[in-house]
């Protein structure tokens, strides 16, 4: 059953408030026709009963020798009045016609002004046995389909005459209008409408906390949600404002303190460098510039992995091939190769000095780890995606998702003699993040590791005017709820 509700906020209240609607109209229609059956049938009894009192009146005023001739001009197609006795046959009483009897006793006595014995019968337009007497057939299709009831009452005049009267409604019939059902679909369309939008504008704020949340993901200084509308859409604001303020607070604070115990161990590791240069053992001498060296790099490694997760650079469209090709000159001037392919149709609107960062670490890992690096770029309408290839060993499947927890380092490395401090990883998939994009390993089939960094496009294909616009005013705007 849950499958077939539908899955967004904005369809589930459009169901409900439109099935809530067409059934409360429904139910309305209903109604409406029978308080309508009830008022017809009670001015359809009062017409029958004031035409069947009058007549009794004027039959009992007349000689019982001249009554047949007043019968026979009497009778018409709506009233049919016998002096015989009536045949054993009688009409068919209907549904609802035992309290329908009673009433219309009680109000033909109350014209009456005395209390004869009188048998009430209300039946669906059926006619006594006496109908071929009839002249002027009558033509039930004239009264609306609600209201064919015919009156059948026996009586005793006060001479002791029993008589016996048909009546059928003699006043013009009240068909259901034939644009109302028209006016039903205009109305239900004109509330549907308003539905759409009352639901679209409490939705909306809901959309927009969902894509302040994912880019607060991605990026702990997005722009702050504006505070308006509504009570409580303004109080949602709010409490999210205030938890990004905290975060970025937090984490600019732990940057500030990394940043001055960096500053702080620069002035002993200095001294222990010149004290090692008076060493006279060469091998030990070595040995601590090394490990100084190692400190110096784990301290830098450090604040470039805060810095990454706090970075306030301002987006800028970039020439990712002149980026590329600028870490390929880096590294053949060490004596590494570095292999393009593809190309990148228009610069990308990022931040560039945390995406050349991020780009140098997995190049650097791949000359490292594996000799030799391959950078394949894949540029369409809505993904930039770099491939980067090496040749050596591979990682293990269990570790593909460690090696990007901070300081971690894999047990057996693919080379033993070197190591770095297990945040190069960590660093490019927060840069990866920073931008919107995604930064995955895979060991490929014939040996060695694929890293595959995809980077969404902003904005459509359009000028470069129109995206260098957005990505210098993209840090001033706020979403609106």
């Amino acid at each position: 059953m849950m499958r077939l509700l539908p899955q967004s906020l904005f369809s589930r209240m459009v169901l409900i408030l439109l099935g809530g609607l067409i059934l409360v109209q429904s139910i309305s229609v209903v109604f409406h026709l029978r308080e309508r059956d009830r008022l017809l049938f009670r001015s359809n009894s009062m017409e029958s009963a004031q035409r069947i009192a009058d007549t009794l009146r004027l039959l009992n005023s007349l000689p019982p020798a001249d009554r047949h001739k007043f019968v026979a001009a009497l009778n018409s197609p709506t009233l049919r009045i016998s002096l015989v006795t009536p045949p054993s046959s009688q009409p068919r009483q209907s549904p609802d016609g035992a309290n329908q009897a009673a009433s219309f006793g009680m109000m033909l006595r109350d014209l009456l002004g005395e209390n004869p014995p009188i048998a009430v019968t209300v039946s669906e337009m059926e006619w006594p046995a006496r109908q071929h007497e009839v002249n002027a057939p009558y033509r039930a299709e004239s009264i609306h389909p609600r209201q064919k009831t015919a009156f059948t009452v026996e009586t005793h005049l006060q001479d002791g005459t029993t008589v016996s009267l048909d009546a059928l409604p003699t006043g013009q019939a009240f068909p259901l209008p034939p644009r109302l059902l028209l006016n039903l679909l205009i109305l239900l369309a004109a509330v549907i409408v308003l539905s759409l939008l009352a639901v679209r504008l409490a939705t909306r704020p809901l959309n927009t906390l969902a894509s302040a949340a994912e880019k607060l993901g991605n990026d702990i200084n997005s722009p702050p949600l504006l505070e308006t509308g509504p009570t409580e859409v303004r109080r949602a604001a709010h409490a999210f404002n205030t938890m990004q303020s905290r975060l970025a607070s937090y984490i600019q604070e732990r940057t500030r303190i990394l940043a001055a115990m960096s500053h702080d161990l620069k002035t002993p590791i200095t001294r222990l460098r010149l004290r090692a240069e008076l060493l006279e053992d060469d091998e030990l001498r070595v040995k601590f510039a090394k490990d100084l060296e190692e400190m110096e790099s784990m301290v830098a490694a450090t604040l470039d992995f805060m810095r990454g997760v706090d970075n306030p650079e301002p987006l800028q469209p970039m020439d990712i091939m002149a980026l590329l090709e600028s870490l390929q000159a880096d590294a053949a001037e060490i004596g590494h190769e570095v292999r393009l392919q593809g190309i990148a149709a228009q610069p990308y609107p990022c931040k560039p000095t945390a995406l050349k960062r991020c780009l140098s670490n997995l190049i650097d890992n791949a000359i490292k780890y594996g000799k030799s690096a391959t950078v394949i770029v894949n540029d369409d309408d809505k993904q930039l995606q770099i491939h980067i290839l090496d040749h050596g060993q591979g990682i293990p499947e269990a570790e593909l998702e460690r090696v990007f927890e901070p300081f971690y380092r894999l047990e057996n490395s693919r080379s033993r003699d070197t190591g770095g401090t297990g945040l190069g990883l960590g660093i490019a998939r927060n840069i990866a993040q920073m931008h919107g994009g995604e930064l995955v390993l895979k060991n490929k089939a014939g040996g060695g590791l694929e890293v595959i960094l995809t980077l969404p496009k902003p904005i459509t294909s359009g000028s470069m005017a129109t995206k260098t616009g957005a990505a210098s005013n993209i840090q001033a705007k706020k979403p609106r709820m």
